[in-house]
């Protein structure tokens, strides 16, 4: 199974100019706590709804501050037509739960995010469930 079967899809995601208020906002409209932050259709980064409390909160911002005073610029990502085995592997290694998918490795265009319920979702097999509670464990 390929990422792009079991990724979530948007025609819009947050621009990189966002305030941290319509970051929220927008999680709270979609029922999600990640928003990738973009420029035009290149992401420059990422805020989860912990960046929102443990940043952005805890550190005193204001909700009319931009978006990417509390966003994790590095971008972890899987591609399209990554194996979604492969894709957890990774998830597991890099310590998270949700991935930006990128089209191809020459384009890197943003087409959408891959979560662990997304895969969890569609899962058919003892192995990728193992796999997926692997992922789901917490880190220390």
């Amino acid at each position: 199974m390929q990422v792009r079967e079991v990724m979530t899809q948007r025609p819009d995601y947050c621009p990189a100019d966002a305030t941290i208020r319509q970051v929220a906002e927008r999680m709270r409209q979609d029922n999600s706590g990640f928003e990738p932050l973009v420029e035009g259709d290149r992401i420059v980064g990422t805020v989860t709804d912990r960046d929102l409390t443990v940043r952005a909160l805890a550190e005193g911002k204001n909700p009319d501050d931009k978006a990417s005073s509390i966003a994790t610029s590095e971008v972890l990502y899987a591609f399209e037509d990554q194996d979604v085995k492969d894709v957890l592997r990774n998830m597991q290694e890099q310590h998270v739960q949700r991935l930006v998918v990128l089209n191809n490795q020459s384009d890197k265009r943003l087409v959408g995010v891959v979560t662990l319920s997304d895969i969890a979702d569609r899962c058919a097999d003892d192995q990728m469930a193992r796999e997926i509670a692997n992922c789901s464990k917490h880190y220390h």
